[in-house]
């Protein structure tokens, strides 16, 4: 790890440390630069010996004894971080990763390979400033991920590099040459990681972290506009708060002035952290998404977020369990869309139900259709481009008046359920996936890889039984995308069940993307075979001439 770990990872003690130090210094700093420029009222300002430590130092002239003191604490604390560094070591294996740290309380986690499902690059702020990244291995189970922080960014890079070929099944030897920052001073390693830092800061989105060029595009104006449409809902539901706050008070003082500014006041001063709230949500939300970038690369998709903290996450071919796209209603004017996903993230239920999690689980904030089909054809390589009008003309904008809708959906006799999405509440499944098609003010459509599915179950109460009606629900990992429907004939949901138990064995056999690189590395050669030697053709001689008569002429 980076010599400079232990300093973010316990920043906060010396945080504490320096603001003791300065709200002890600060009164003094005060009082002297009262005594300077006014000095007859200097005394006001003194502080009290008995009630301040560096009063008492100053006083006892014991000021040398306590800068030994904190020079002291200061030794002991570099020795503590020396000591955490010196014992927090990974190891990366062509099985797992491992990683130990711990001197009294020792830790020891591993991550094998096979289970790795991504490996997500992080650069926050302060870290950014020295050229210092965070690599999370995500793996396969809850609490399962594997975090490296923090190494210089060129060095987490390439450590993600061997981690993501590693997993891919690829067990090609690593490349003889390191990275020259290994072999030089710390002095020299410091300054370049700091000035790369810099020099990143200013222009963005490191190019090295993009194999390819981003295959969208989102301008910033389109970015802020989404997310202030989203907020309108929070803006309304706090003004009617605010209002409500400010009205109820003024009707009941009646004709009393000063109980009704009072009740001004008091609404005001409810009113006015509201709208912080609402611009901080808000403003969370855009800068987590600014300078996005989605790209193809080798090891997988890769995609980066963020303004100041900037977030980098491979997602390998394989590891994503459902996708879902979907259109708000404020958004269907402008032709704007968004993309999430499943994925395993080594989180629970409650830990992905907060901001920072939701995300990860998005890799599209806000795109055109033109940009929702890039992405899906690079997230969704198993699904063919001739299901295109199935997703969309008849998925996220059917069904069409028309046409034979090809989705399965709701009953007529179970319209009660959904009563105004029942003519789009309903299924299609093709050898590839299942997608489940919903709503109408919000349009989704959610797509299954039957490679990754884990179950499809069936449910019916006593009223599904008596309309002869049930409802099927999806199981995949953990994520914002779900799969339930409802209200289905009771045929068409046993039919359901068949055919995806049926098709996702088949997909499942077949299927190799978890293992991306393996037949790459199994079909190439360790050396190139030698070209046969071909023997010279020599042309047959003709029969000495004599007397025969079938000489030429």
């Amino acid at each position: 790890m980076h010599p400079l770990t232990p300093l973010f990872q316990g920043g906060l003690v010396l945080i504490v440390i320096a603001g003791v130090i300065i709200s002890n210094f600060r009164d003094h700093a005060v009082y002297w630069m009262i005594s300077i420029f006014a000095p007859n009222e200097a005394n006001e300002f003194a502080t009290d010996p008995d009630d301040d430590v560096v009063a008492f130092l100053l006083e006892n002239n014991l000021i040398v004894i306590g800068l030994l003191a904190l020079l002291a604490v200061v030794l002991v604390l570099i020795g503590v971080f020396w000591f955490l560094w010196r014992f927090h070591q990974f190891r990366i294996s062509d099985d797992e990763v491992e990683v130990r740290k711990g001197v009294l309380f020792k830790s020891h986690r591993r991550a094998p390979l096979d289970r790795v499902q991504g490996v997500n690059l992080t650069r926050p702020f302060p870290a950014r400033l020295i050229g210092l990244s965070k690599l999370e291995v995500i793996g396969a189970g809850t609490g399962a991920n594997v975090d490296l922080e923090y190494l210089a960014t060129e060095r987490a890079e390439q450590v993600r590099a061997d981690i993501l070929r590693l997993a891919s099944g690829a067990r090609a030897a690593r490349e003889a040459a390191r990275d020259l920052a290994e072999g030089r001073a710390p002095r020299e390693s410091l300054i370049a990681g700091v000035n790369a830092g810099v020099v990143g800061l200013i222009e963005g989105v490191d190019h090295q972290d993009l194999a390819a060029e981003s295959i969208v595009k989102i301008p910033a104006g389109r970015l802020i506009g989404a997310y202030l449409l989203d907020g309108i809902w929070w803006i309304v539901g706090f003004g009617v708060l605010w209002i409500g706050s400010v009205l109820i008070p003024l009707l009941i003082a009646g004709n009393e002035i000063e109980s009704g500014l009072i009740s001004v006041g008091i609404g005001l001063g409810t009113g006015i952290p509201m709208a912080f709230a609402a611009v901080a949500i808000t403003w969370a939300q855009i800068s987590k998404s600014l300078r996005y970038a989605i790209a193809p690369t080798p090891d997988g998709v890769r995609v980066t977020f963020g303004l100041l903290t900037t977030v980098t996450e491979t997602l390998p071919p394989g590891r994503i369990y459902a996708v879902e796209v979907s259109q708000s209603l404020l958004w269907r004017p402008f032709g704007w869309w968004t993309i999430k996903i499943n994925r395993m993230s080594g989180k629970s239920a409650e830990a992905q139900a907060s901001g920072s999690a939701q995300q990860f689980n998005t890799v599209l904030p806000v795109g055109t259709r033109a940009d929702v089909e890039r992405v899906l054809a690079l997230i969704l390589p198993g699904v063919p481009i001739e299901h295109g009008p199935l997703m969309w003309e008849d998925g996220l904008l059917g069904p069409k008046a028309t046409a034979i809708d090809p989705y399965k959906t709701m009953a007529r006799r179970a319209w009660w359920r959904r009563p105004f999405s029942f003519k789009r509440h309903g299924f299609a499944l093709t050898h590839e996936a299942l997608m489940f098609r919903r709503g109408v003010l919000f349009r989704k459509l959610a797509v299954f890889p039957l490679a990754r599915l884990q179950a499809v179950s069936l449910q019916q109460g006593p009223v599904d039984r008596f309309q002869r009606v049930a409802g099927a629900q999806v199981h995949t990992v953990i994520g914002p995308v779900s799969g339930h429907v409802v209200g289905l004939d009771t045929a068409d949901a046993i039919e359901l069940l068949q055919r995806v138990s049926t098709g996702a064995v088949a997909a499942a056999r077949v299927d190799q993307t978890h293992r991306w690189s393996q037949h790459l590395s199994a079909a190439a050669p360790a050396i190139p075979a030698a070209p046969p030697v071909v023997a010279p053709v020599v042309p047959p001689t003709p029969p000495a001439g004599g007397d025969g008569g079938d000489g030429a002429v």
